[in-house]
């Protein structure tokens, strides 16, 4: 049986610009994680309550272990602080990357809702597409947005 192929739309690119997508690929999904736990202290936070361990563990699906390693990181990467016996702060970096990421998020899942997808699975699918989209992409969302407005 022969094996059929869809023909390319555009040739191959040059190995430089090739390797190049595939690194900011690699380098957004490293940040992914970080600005996911960022951005769920923030809302925890604005929601009135303290950003906590459990909650935080509870909210993501994962166990407190694997949280704690990840706050650890944060606030060693100047994003968050810790109180013993009280919750996760964000530090003035922290909530500017938060602000950013649920900037971002809100776009996407605005983009999304304009193509005519549901409320639910928009929400759910800019969670993940928000940190794969590069600014210039963003902002022809934003464009498209305000155009349908």
């Amino acid at each position: 049986m022969a094996r059929r192929t869809i023909p390319r739309a555009d040739p191959l690119p040059d190995a430089d610009i090739h390797s190049e997508g595939f690194r900011q690929t690699r380098e957004a999904r490293r940040g992914a994680l970080v600005e996911d736990y960022v951005e769920l202290i923030a809302d925890l936070i604005d929601d009135g309550n303290e950003a906590r361990q459990v909650d935080i563990a509870a909210r993501l699906g994962v166990a407190q272990p694997t949280v704690a390693k990840m706050l650890a990181r944060l606030a060693a990467d100047g994003l968050v602080s810790r109180k013993p016996y009280r919750g996760v702060f964000l530090t003035e970096a922290g909530q500017k990357m938060a602000a950013e990421s649920r900037e971002r998020h809100q776009t996407v899942e605005q983009f999304l809702r304009c193509l005519g997808v549901s409320p639910e699975t928009a929400r759910i699918d800019a969670e993940g597409i928000e940190h794969h989209v590069s600014d210039e992409t963003l902002a022809a969302f934003r464009r498209l947005i305000a155009d349908r407005s």
